[in-house]
C-alpha cells in the first residue's frame, strides 16, 4: 500500500508530491502550479491552447460526456443538454434558484423548495456536486497530461461568501473528481497571494478585491498584518456577473428585434445564440467603438455608449455592495490601501473607472482577473507542500467532523485542514411527528457512510417539545479550541432546551491512522458518492411517500377518482424503486408522484386560503 506523506501537526505534504490550485469558475475554470525553476505560479495550458476550461458539461444521448470546449459548441445546438454556470447551483435549493430557473436552458427539477437542486437529463439525474467533479476530473486530467504525472492533491478556490453547505459541496465535487482537497480558500485571499500581498512579512496593510465572475460578484476587505490575513467584511451578489452583461445586451436586442418573452423561452437556441452573441460584443467593445453581426438573416449592433448605458445600472449595483462592505469593515475610504481587480468581467473598461472613481484611487489590474485567483491557489498549494516558509500556517484539523444523518450518512461540520481554533454550526429538524429526543452521533472521518468512519461520542438532546415532523429546529455546534479539544452543542432553537458534550481526544490520532483513513477514502471516493446519492434520493422518496400519506388522511375526499387512482400507482411504483438500490429509478419515481400530486394539493391549497380570507380585507 503506498503510503500518503502527510505531517499531522500542519497538514503539509511531502515536497515531492505535486498539489495543483483550482479556480472552479462559474464560467471558465483553470489549474495553476509553481513552476519547478522559476518558483512562480503559472496557469496550465497544452502548446498553442487557452488556459481556461470553459465550466461547460454536455451530454450526448448515447451517455457520452463532453467537458470544456467541447462542450461549449453545444449550447445553441443542444442547449437542453448542456450545461453551464453549474457553480450557481451548488449548495442550493430550489427555492434559492426558482425566480431565476429560466436563465438556464436545461431542465432544473425539485419543487420541493427545500431540497437540493437536481438537473434531469434523459431519465439520468445529475447535481450541481456531480457537475463540478466532471470539470474538476477535466482539469485534473489535463494537468496530469501536461505534467506527465499523477495529480492527487489540489487547493480548491471558492467566494468569500460561499456559506458551509457550498464549501462543502466543493470539497464534494473534488472528491468525486479523485482530488484530495487540502485546503478550500477564499477567492480574495488567492488574488491577495497572487499580488505578492501576505507572502513577505513587511508590516498592515488593507485592502479591497473586487472580484466580478462569469456569475457572482463579491469584495472583500482585508487586513494583511505580517503574513496573517484577516478578512474584516464581504459583501456581494450571487447571481450579478458576465451572465447578466450579457444578458442585458440579449434583452436590448430582444426588444429591437420585437420578440416576446415567451417566444424567446421557448426557443432556447435562440436564446443561446443571441447570449453568446452578447458575450462577443461585450468583449468587443472593450477596445472598440462599433459591433456588428448578423443572426439569422438580421443585422444586430451595439455601439460602445450603448453597452455602458445598459451595464452601468449593473455595475452600480456592485459599488452599493461596496459601500455596504466599507461600512461593515468600520473603515474610511482613504484608509483603503489598495484595490485589486480580479475577475473576467473586470476587463470591461467600464467597471475599472466606476471602481475606480468610487474608491478615489486608481485600480490595480495588473495581474491577469482570469488566471490570478488560480495562481494564488498555487501559492497556497506551495505553502501547504511546505516550500515557502515565509507565509504563516496554523495547526489544522487532520481529519473531517461531522455527525450521522439520515441514512447513516457523514454530514462533515468541520472539514478536515480547517485551521484551528475553528467553529461551525447547522441545523436540523425532526424526522418523527412527535419526536422529543435527539441523538447526535459525532464521527470523525472522510468516508460518506458513518460506519466507515471513527464514531468520537454521541449526545442526547432531550426535551424538545413535540411538534409535527420537520417543524423543529435543532442547532448542531462544533467548536475546536487551540488545545485541540472539540466542544459540540446541540440546541432546540424553538424551546431553547441545550445540550453539549466535550471530546478531548478528537485529534489524539496518530499519522499510520491519518494516512489510512485518508487511503481509503480516496481509494473508496467513487462508491462512497454513489451510496450517499442512493441513500439521499432514498430519504427524499421515503418523506414524500409520508408526506402524501398524510395528505390524503386528510383530504382524499377532495380529490377526483383518477387522481386517486394514479396517485396510489405512483406511490406504488416508488414504494417497489425503493426496494431497488437504483438512484435515477427512486428520483424518477419520485418526480412523477410530484408531478401527480402537485396541481391537486395547489388546487386544495388554494381552496383552503380563499375559505379563510372571506370576508376579510386585505391592506
Amino acid at each position: 500500500m503506498a503510503k500518503i506523506g502527510i505531517n499531522i501537526a500542519t497538514g503539509s505534504l511531502q515536497k515531492e508530491e505535486i498539489i495543483v490550485g483550482i479556480d472552479l469558475g462559474t464560467t471558465n475554470s483553470l489549474v495553476a502550479i509553481i513552476h519547478p525553476e522559476t518558483k512562480q505560479p503559472i496557469a496550465l495550458k497544452e502548446h498553442n491552447t487557452n488556459t481556461l476550461v470553459p465550466s461547460v458539461v454536455y451530454f450526448n444521448k448515447l451517455g457520452d460526456i463532453l467537458v470544456g470546449d467541447e462542450a461549449k459548441e453545444f449550447l445553441i445546438s443542444a442547449p437542453e443538454r448542456t450545461i453551464f454556470s453549474a457553480k450557481r447551483l451548488l449548495g442550493k435549493n430550489y427555492g434559492d434558484i426558482k425566480n431565476n430557473a429560466s436563465f438556464f436552458s436545461y431542465k432544473i427539477i425539485d419543487e420541493d423548495a427545500n431540497r437540493q437542486v437536481k438537473i434531469k437529463i434523459d431519465n439520468k439525474f445529475y447535481s450541481p456536486v456531480d457537475l463540478s467533479a466532471l470539470i474538476l476530473k477535466e482539469l485534473k486530467t489535463r494537468a496530469e497530461h501536461i505534467l506527465k504525472t499523477p495529480v492527487h492533491k489540489a487547493v480548491i478556490t471558492v467566494p468569500a461568501y460561499f456559506n458551509d453547505a457550498q464549501r462543502q459541496a466543493t470539497r464534494d465535487a473534488g472528491k468525486l473528481a479523485g482530488l484530495d482537497v487540502l485546503r478550500i480558500i477564499n477567492e480574495p485571499t488567492a488574488a491577495s497571494l497572487a499580488y505578492g500581498l501576505g507572502i513577505k512579512k513587511e508590516g498592515q496593510k488593507t485592502i479591497a478585491v473586487y472580484d466580478l465572475g462569469g456569475g457572482t460578484f463579491d469584495i472583500s476587505i482585508l487586513n494583511i498584518n505580517e503574513g496573517v490575513f484577516e478578512v474584516l467584511s464581504t459583501n456581494g451578489d450571487t447571481y450579478l456577473g458576465g451572465d447578466d452583461f450579457d444578458m442585458a445586451i440579449l434583452k436590448y436586442w430582444q426588444k429591437k428585434m420585437n420578440i416576446s418573452d415567451e417566444e424567446l423561452l421557448n426557443n432556447p437556441s435562440l436564446m443561446q445564440a443571441l447570449r453568446l452573441k452578447g458575450e462577443e460584443a461585450k468583449k468587443y467593445l472593450s477596445t472598440n467603438e462599433f459591433y456588428t453581426t448578423t443572426l439569422n438573416d438580421k443585422m444586430l449592433s451595439l455601439t460602445k455608449n450603448d453597452l455602458n448605458n445598459l451595464l452601468k445600472p449593473l455595475i452600480n449595483k456592485t459599488i452599493v455592495c461596496c459601500k455596504k462592505a466599507v461600512k461593515d469593515a468600520g473603515l474610511s475610504l482613504n484608509k483603503i490601501d489598495e484595490i485589486i481587480m480580479v475577475g473576467g468581467s473586470t476587463r470591461v473598461p467600464l467597471v475599472n473607472d466606476i471602481v475606480g472613481e468610487y474608491f478615489g484611487k486608481v485600480v490595480n489590474n495588473s495581474v491577469n482577473p482570469d488566471e490570478i485567483v488560480a495562481l494564488g491557489a498555487a501559492i497556497q498549494a506551495d505553502i501547504l507542500a511546505g516550500n515557502n516558509k515565509d507565509a504563516l500556517l496554523l495547526d489544522i484539523t487532520p481529519l473531517s467532523l461531522g455527525i450521522e444523518t439520515a441514512g447513516e450518512l457523514m454530514d462533515v461540520i468541520i472539514a478536515r485542514n480547517s485551521k484551528i481554533p475553528s467553529s461551525a454550526a447547522r441545523e436540523y429538524t425532526t424526522q418523527v411527528d412527535g419526536q422529543i429526543n435527539m441523538r447526535i452521533s459525532i464521527y470523525q472521518g472522510e468516508r460518506d457512510i458513518v460506519k466507515d468512519n471513527r464514531l468520537l461520542a454521541t449526545l442526547n438532546l432531550k426535551g424538545i417539545p413535540a411538534m409535527p415532523a420537520g417543524l423543529a429546529k435543532v442547532s448542531v455546534s462544533f467548536i475546536i479550541n487551540t488545545d485541540g479539544i472539540l466542544t459540540v452543542k446541540a440546541k432546540e432553537l424553538r424551546s431553547g432546551v441545550e445540550q453539549f458534550i466535550e471530546i478531548k481526544s478528537q485529534l489524539g490520532i496518530d499519522d499510520e491512522t491519518v494516512e489510512k483513513m485518508l487511503l481509503d477514502a480516496m481509494s473508496n471516493a467513487k462508491n462512497d458518492i454513489s451510496a450517499r446519492a442512493l441513500a439521499e434520493a432514498s430519504t427524499e422518496g421515503e418523506q414524500l411517500l409520508k408526506t402524501t400519506e398524510r395528505f390524503l388522511q386528510k383530504n382524499a375526499g377532495l380529490l377526483i377518482e383518477n387522481e386517486l387512482a394514479e396517485t396510489a400507482e405512483a406511490m406504488q411504483s416508488l414504494q417497489l424503486a425503493l426496494t431497488v438500490a437504483d438512484k435515477n429509478l427512486i428520483q424518477n419515481k419520485t418526480e412523477m408522484l410530484n408531478d401527480i400530486s402537485r396541481p391537486y394539493a395547489e388546487r386544495i391549497m388554494n381552496s383552503a386560503v380563499g375559505e379563510a380570507m372571506k370576508g376579510k380585507n386585505i391592506f
